[in-house]
């Protein structure tokens, strides 16, 4: 960011969907944007790298890993248009942070309440298998967004990507074992809420199911509220 500019969540999801850092990231948006998936092919693809979403007045901030390459690649929001979000925003909204249960198209009419939604890394990766250099790449995004958030008091991360990514940013030393359900005091007053993340490998095998992602949420609210959010 050019010095002497404020910066704002605005701002940093423009340089987000500019971005062009990782050739063998924008090669791969660009390259399923441009076959698609059957099932879309008459869908025009979003094909850039997906920003942050939600409140900018946010207590709970919601990471995840990457966009699906059909979903948030597809439909430019994150967790978008596909079963991991189907399942998160259904749980966002049976914990009051959302105004509809559903997430399908940018102009859905969908608003977060209290929530802000980001990835560790805003491109799509082949295998959904970021390297450490691309998430890297990523890293300065998500530090902004940490600091731009500033009501923000709990952090619920979707995998061990999304924790390993947040402890990094947040100084968390030495950071426990992830798990799901696993808090995690951070410096300046956050606190980690550890979760499996809503995969379909996590959700069609019964190792993540609503109730438990439903717990989740409800901590992470509780723990928003008890901290003044």
């Amino acid at each position: 960011m050019p010095t002497g500019q404020r910066d704002s969540l605005d701002r940093v999801n423009g340089e987000i969907v500019g971005c062009r850092r990782c050739p063998r990231l924008v090669a791969w948006r660009e390259e399923v944007a441009a076959t698609k998936r059957a099932a879309y092919r008459d869908e025009e693809y979003w094909g850039r790298p997906v920003p942050g979403f939600g409140d900018p007045d946010a207590a709970v901030l919601v990471l995840g890993l990457a966009p699906a390459a059909h979903g948030g690649n597809r439909t430019g929001r994150v967790f978008t248009g596909d079963r991991s979000g189907d399942w998160l925003y259904r749980a966002l909204w049976r914990a009051g942070l959302a105004n509809q249960p559903t997430s399908v198209a940018r102009d859905d009419g969908l608003e977060l309440r209290g929530a802000y939604v980001a990835a560790a890394v805003r491109c799509a990766p082949p295998a959904n298998k970021p390297t450490p250099d691309e998430r890297a790449a990523c890293a300065p995004f998500l530090a902004r967004e940490l600091v731009l958030l500033h009501r923000l008091q709990v952090v619920v991360c979707l995998g061990a990507f999304a924790y390993e990514a947040a402890a990094a940013h947040l100084g968390v030393r030495p950071r426990p074992r992830f798990g799901h359900g696993v808090e995690v005091a951070a410096p300046g007053g956050l606190t980690l809420v550890c979760s499996f993340h809503p995969s379909q490998q996590n959700t069609f095998t019964g190792r993540l199911t609503e109730p438990m992602l439903d717990a989740v949420f409800t901590r992470a609210v509780a723990l928003a509220n008890c901290g003044g959010g």
